[in-house]
């Protein structure tokens, strides 16, 4: 059960940044509702540095973090299918994804909105109790 569980939460993850990379390079779901925003974030540079946009680096970050999740189901799933011994063995494999859905269950209650946040407590709660069962 705690195998199960686990797949549930990572596979969430998955789907959520699955989903957040199609809408980042083939939707305008990212857009501002505004177009002379969207000419302004592509006219005007970060103060770190000339050699990108505002716009650019929007598109970026979006794609990073949409990969950054994908990374995270892609590793626990082939852990979890392949080598559960190895995540049921480890207080800290087996505790990571709870830390991991904790610090974007913060930024999606912060600065995103309620489709993301649902689905992340949804995969903390899978986590939370496959730690338990795995731990306890």
């Amino acid at each position: 059960m705690a195998q199960v569980l686990m797949l549930i939460g990572v596979s969430i993850f998955g789907v959520l940044g699955t989903v957040h990379l199609l809408l980042t390079f083939f939707s305008n779901k990212f857009d501002p509702f505004e177009i002379q925003t969207k000419d302004a974030m592509m006219g005007t540079s970060p103060r770190l540095t000339k050699d990108t946009s505002i716009w650019h680096a929007w598109i970026g970050f979006n794609a990073s973090h949409s990969l950054g999740a994908l990374f995270f189901a892609a590793i626990y799933l082939v852990l979890l299918t392949q080598h559960f011994s190895i995540v049921s063995s480890s207080i800290w494999l087996s505790i990571m994804p709870i830390l991991v859905a904790t610090s974007y269950l913060y930024l999606a209650y912060k600065y995103w909105f309620k489709v993301p946040m649902a689905g992340i407590l949804l995969a903390l709660i899978c986590f939370v109790a496959s730690a338990v069962l795995i731990n306890f």
